[in-house]
């Protein structure tokens, strides 16, 4: 298990808050993607995928949006998110199924 600390050059933390938020952009930028992100224990793609299920299942359409893309990236094909977020509607609810395949679809459409 590694849990050293790495500089992947992250800065969607800055990018998103600059200034504004020190604390906030420190533990997305340092902690969340240069420390958790990098840890060998799981792959990204798999991280990926557990993200987009958690977002997916409180709603988070906000932060989805980015994470659907970060997890293609990553390896996760478009087919692979298509099922995932089906089989996600059953044990997360209809609602939030819907929500969630609405964001990719836009992804897509928008790569099109």
């Amino acid at each position: 298990m590694s849990t050293k600390e790495q500089n992947t050059g992250w800065s969607g933390g800055k990018n998103a808050f600059g200034d504004f938020a020190p604390g906030m952009v420190h533990y997305t930028d340092k902690v969340l993607f240069d420390e958790v992100w990098e840890r060998t224990d799981l792959s990204k793609r798999d991280r990926s995928l557990i993200t987009v299920a958690a977002l997916t299942s409180m709603g988070k359409m906000d932060q989805l949006k980015f994470h659907l893309g970060f997890a293609r990236q990553n390896g996760v094909t478009e087919e692979e998110l298509k099922e995932a977020i089906t089989q996600l509607a059953f044990y997360t609810g209809w609602p939030n199924g819907m929500g969630a395949m609405s964001v990719l679809k836009g992804i897509i459409e928008e790569e099109g």
